[in-house]
């Protein structure tokens, strides 16, 4: 089995274990991501079109950022408003690092240089330097802590999550 196989493997087994579905699929050539499509708040993946398994975290982050109820409803790119969207790119963002460091692969797996239109190199670089956008985001839906919060209530802080999916 190749790395980047092992790669997927511990992807999709983690993110079935945090209780989002995962399913194989194949799907059409043409897709918001190569290899990845969100129908009713499940992922469809196409291992043979994926051209990089860190966009996986990357759309689960998404999808474990958002009320249960609104998540089952969504299909195909995300339809919500700019409004609605920015808060939540940025949580999906501080989401796919915790989930990475969490699974002890590279962060430059979902910070690779073709994402975040060019800006993942600086992306990445902030949070190595603790620089965590969409924190308090994730902190307000209950899913991890600031460091503020954690050393008030003794509890170890983000990238440590308290669970992994908002209810």
């Amino acid at each position: 089995m190749s790395d980047r196989e092992e790669i997927i493997g511990s992807i999709i087994d983690f993110l079935i274990y945090v209780g989002i579905d995962v399913e194989d699929a194949s799907l059409p050539e043409k897709t918001f991501l190569p290899g990845i499509y969100i129908e009713n708040g499940r992922m469809l993946i196409d291992r043979s079109r994926l051209l990089f398994p860190g966009d996986l975290l990357h759309e689960a982050g998404h999808l474990a950022v958002i009320p249960s109820d609104i998540r089952a409803t969504l299909t195909g790119e995300m339809t919500l408003s700019w409004t609605q969207m920015e808060p939540i790119e940025a949580q999906a963002m501080a989401w796919s690092y915790a989930a990475v460091l969490h699974l002890g692969i590279d962060p430059r797996v979902v910070f690779h240089p073709a994402g975040y239109k060019g800006r993942s190199a600086a992306i990445l670089q902030g949070f190595e330097l603790g620089l965590y956008i969409g924190l308090q985001g994730l902190e307000d839906a209950e899913l991890t802590l600031t460091p503020t919060t954690g050393l008030r209530n003794n509890c170890e802080p983000y990238p440590a999550m308290i669970k992994w999916i908002r209810d």
